[in-house]
């Protein structure tokens, strides 16, 4: 019988070949469990397959966005990077040609500039508003330079009145921002603002900015305010006694000595009163508090959008104001 009883499991593998078996009871109760594995199998199969068949689908547009994404990454990189940097300026120059910026200018300005890796590497590492401000306050406004700005509210106290009555920013708030931006004139920076706003302009990260920046610095030098030989300032671009950007520059620097020229670099009585003008532009009001949370803190926000920054130039302001 045990013979007998795997012959028929042996010929029973199949539901096409049950005519062929036996019919007694042990034949029966196996190929009724062979009937049942193999459609518990068929079952299996049939879940895996149209499992298999959805993560295909799910998968397939994710692969597909993430190869968009990639080949749209490198496109932009490839494109930012198309030239190498004298490529790149001298179809800048192409550029500045059609913006009514004459060759001389150009030529002046631009000739013999090189790329400045030192500026990207400055770009890359700002940390200086991550601190808060105790630690910033602390730093910038300390004794000797409170000492100082106390003895130039003194010395250009005519000059300040003056400032303060055609643009409402009072005298103390000027000097805050003057000692904290280059110390009162002594560390205005030491790059060259046409080469340092090229090599941001090239790098990836704000070219457009950059590059816009760039074309007003050209400007100013047609303006005739400055030669691009004397455009020695921040890493950044910033340049005068209390470090305009070349937008702001063009945009709010006054001539307030009457000498032709708006020269914020070794003028300071223009440069003070230009960021008289930039505030009152910006919404200044005079007879007005500057502390936080006033309408007039939110304009020092204009100036340089750091919290930290607004209420140090304020914090400073209140204590030139106590100053004998």
């Amino acid at each position: 019988m045990v013979a007998r009883h795997h012959a028929h499991a042996a010929a029973c593998e199949l539901p096409s070949q049950a005519p062929q078996c036996g019919d007694d009871s042990s034949y029966n109760r196996t190929l009724a469990n062979l009937l049942k594995l193999h459609f518990e199998r068929k079952e299996l199969l049939m879940r895996r397959t149209a499992a298999t068949s959805i993560r295909r689908r799910l998968a397939f547009p994710i692969i597909s966005a993430a190869c968009i994404a990639l080949s749209l990454g490198t496109a932009v990189a490839a494109d930012c990077q198309r030239d190498n940097f004298a490529d790149w300026l001298e179809s800048f120059k192409q550029e500045a040609a059609t913006q009514d910026i004459s060759q001389k200018t150009i030529a002046s300005a631009l000739n013999g500039v090189t790329y400045d890796p030192a500026i990207i590497t400055r770009d890359h590492a700002q940390n200086v508003f991550q601190q808060s401000f105790e630690q910033f306050s602390g730093r910038m406004v300390s004794p000797d330079r409170l000492r100082k700005g106390a003895n130039m509210l003194k010395r250009y106290g005519s000059i300040f009145q003056r400032i303060e009555d055609r643009y409402g920013v009072p005298a103390e708030v000027l000097v805050a921002i003057w000692g904290l931006e280059s110390d009162y004139g002594v560390n205005q920076g030491k790059y060259s603002t046409i080469r340092s706003l090229a090599t941001l302009a090239y790098d990836c990260r704000r070219s457009e900015k950059f590059k816009s920046e760039l074309l007003d610095a050209l400007r100013i030098v047609e303006r005739g305010d400055l030669a691009a030989s004397d455009m020695i300032g921040a890493w950044a671009g910033e340049i005068g006694q209390t470090q305009f950007l070349a937008s702001s520059y063009l945009k709010f620097a006054v001539d307030f000595e009457g000498y032709g020229r708006r020269d914020l670099i070794h003028s300071a009585l223009n440069a003070l009163a230009s960021t008289a003008n930039y505030l009152k532009n910006y919404g200044w009001t005079s007879n007005q508090p500057w502390t936080e949370g006033s309408a007039n803190f939110r304009v020092l926000q204009k100036w340089n959008e750091s919290e930290v920054y607004a209420k140090t130039v304020a914090y400073f302001a209140m204590r030139l104001e106590k100053e004998p």
